[in-house]
């Protein structure tokens, strides 16, 4: 049963609930050790916290910044914040210098917590340039303090300061006088269009939220949570925070690269991902099936089928399966398809939220069909992550993005615009007041600024409405919808669709170089860098076959008629990228202006 009681004091109520229960499972920096911490020994460290930032000068609400990947100290920090009403400002652990240099001063933040020596170095260095800035924090012990710098100290003897509980009668002075319309949170936003923007989070946030998801997704303390987004993404954090309130079991994965052992050393029964998780387990699944035997091959189509009919074209629907196909479906289940989650490390699997971005229905009835639920969803930073998600157990439709929570009021505006209006919503954006009144319509409903409609109860998205392409022949393209069909190729990383203002639709794509290699050595192509492969005409003729196969389905004036191989990813670094590793169209549109005009040459 969930446990509903402010932020500030939740680990705590939780310890009296489940004392010695494992709360959460880690590793520490560079160790491949897999450890635990209980639920007492969660709120006993809290506690410790609370007291050392009273202890170093934090006041009620102000704010600090955590710069660090998932890790126990992060969370340590962040409710050791909430303890004594401060506000915690979570950066994305891959942010750049002058992102977290604009956060800080913007912020106005005097204590920077930072992870490891990535982290370190860039605060390090933007230190004299934000006289806000007093004291960095770090948690990773091995980390190299520069010579002579007397504003960082490690975690370990910051948590001396907090020792013995010296101020806990504040502590808890502090707790009775924690309310809702506090601050929890400041979450700067990626920023694909313009300059990033700190959005407030509330406590009421929180509790509405918490309360909301309670109805209708089925966690509870059984379960074992992979965290697998930053703890900065407001998806991770939001569902985080509510797997704690039911007493759920975390497993805290420090490095995104190492998902999937994780996954398969910790066995996971839940975990909230973005849809290019799924893709790429997509891609893998069908891979091995195309390169088994040819019965090997027909056994698994078939497998699939079977999987498609019962849990899509019944289940999905609210309809009972036919016995004779319910037993099928059980023979391949306990068979097939549990070797398939097995090698995932997915052999207790109860459900996976998943959003961020546009879902392939393709992608998400073959998860469905091999027995894994994918719980499509729909949110925002605004809007505390849940604005509507499928129910499990209930009818949902492949294409949609759920239902809306409840409490949560859902308007279509001009431009077939979501509106958004509810307890769950921000109340605005940090020091942008200007910001603020264009965010919201006169009777305050959010502007989501992302396009849909409802039907038969459930929510369909269609596109962000900045990112409709509009081609000179005067035809609307929405360029995430195009480009999910083609990232479940096994050979494309990433993609960029070309369209605005232009007479036909092209794009930049970024191969997946380890499987293009493979290719070309199979298939005698003699090359010497990535980018003589890209240019290669047998290349470029095998992946344009391809891209034709993927779009069929699309109106002729949505099909990429040209593309241009790049030899090398997008990145953050070279600002194409958001943190949360969305493109940001603009900067691409400059960066490789010659290759998109070569592609419209007559």
């Amino acid at each position: 049963m969930q446990t509903r009681c402010h932020l500030s004091i939740l680990i705590h109520e939780q310890a009296k609930k489940y004392g010695e229960k494992v709360a959460m499972n880690y590793r520490d920096f560079g160790s491949l050790k897999w450890k635990t911490v209980s639920w007492n020994q969660f709120s006993d460290r809290v506690k410790q916290v609370s007291n050392a930032l009273l202890n170093i000068g934090v006041k009620v609400q102000e704010n600090i910044g955590v710069f660090a990947q998932n890790t126990v100290q992060y969370l340590y920090t962040d409710f050791g914040a909430f303890g004594i009403r401060a506000v915690s400002v979570p950066f994305y652990a891959t942010s750049s210098e002058q992102q977290i240099q604009y956060m800080i001063v913007d912020a106005n933040i005097r204590f920077l917590f930072v992870g490891e020596q990535e982290q370190y170095d860039k605060a390090h260095r933007v230190l004299p340039l934000c006289h806000c800035l007093e004291k960095i924090i770090v948690f990773d012990p091995s980390v190299r303090i520069a010579e002579g710098d007397p504003s960082t100290m490690y975690y370990d003897d910051f948590l001396k300061l907090g020792e013995g509980y010296p101020r806990q009668s504040e502590v808890e002075n502090l707790w009775s006088q924690a309310n809702e319309d506090d601050i929890a949170n400041i979450l700067y936003t990626s920023g694909t269009t313009g300059e990033s923007k700190g959005v407030l989070l509330h406590y009421g946030q929180y509790h509405a939220a918490f309360i909301a998801n309670d109805e209708n997704l089925p966690v509870g303390e059984n379960d074992r949570i992979m965290n697998f987004l930053p703890f900065t993404h407001i998806f991770e954090r939001g569902w985080m925070f509510l797997c704690l309130t039911e007493g759920a079991e975390l497993i805290v994965n420090t490095y995104p690269k190492e998902i999937q052992d994780s996954m398969k050393e910790m066995h996971p029964t839940c975990m909230c991902s973005v849809p290019r998780f799924w893709e790429k387990v997509y891609i893998g699944v069908t891979e091995k099936i195309e390169n088994s035997s040819a019965a090997q091959k027909a056994l698994m189509k078939k497998a699939l089928a079977v999987g498609r009919k019962h849990n899509i074209e019944y289940l999905s629907r609210g309809k009972r399966p036919p016995l004779w196909l319910h037993l099928e479906y059980e023979a391949f289940d306990k068979t097939l398809f549990s070797l398939v989650r097995k090698q995932l490390g997915l052999e207790k699997a109860n459900f996976f939220p998943t959003a961020g971005s546009y879902v392939s229905p393709q992608v998400e009835e073959f998860i469905h069909s091999i027995g894994i639920f994918m719980m499509v969803g729909y949110g925002l930073t605004e809007s505390l992550a849940t604005v509507s998600n499928d129910h499990k157990g209930e009818p949902f439709t492949v294409g949609s993005v759920g239902r809306p929570i409840n409490g949560l009021e859902i308007k279509i505006g001009e431009n077939d615009e979501i509106l958004l209006k509810g307890p769950t919503i921000t109340r605005g954006y940090y020091k942008r007041d200007n910001l603020n009144k264009e965010a919201f319509t006169e009777d305050g409903f959010f502007r989501t600024g992302d396009a849909g409609y409802l039907k038969d109860g459930e929510l369909y998205l269609k596109e962000r409405i900045k990112e409709l392409y509009k081609t000179s022949n005067g035809k609307f393209i929405a360029p995430q919808m195009i480009e999910s069909k083609l990232l479940v190729d096994k050979y494309i990383e990433q993609i960029a669709v070309v369209a605005d203002q232009r007479k036909f639709v092209s794009a930049l794509i970024v191969p997946a170089f380890a499987e293009l290699d493979n290719y070309a050595k199979d298939n005698d192509i003699e090359f010497a860098t990535h980018e003589e492969l890209c240019k290669d005409p047998r290349i470029v003729k095998m992946l344009s076959e391809r891209i034709d196969t993927l779009q069929q389905q699309l109106a002729n004036y949505e099909k990429i008629k040209r593309f241009t191989l790049l030899p090398k990813p997008f990145t953050m670094e070279a600002g194409e990228l958001t943190n949360t590793l969305k493109i940001k169209r603009a900067v691409l549109n400059k960066n490789y202006a010659e290759q998109i005009e070569e592609m419209y040459k007559e």
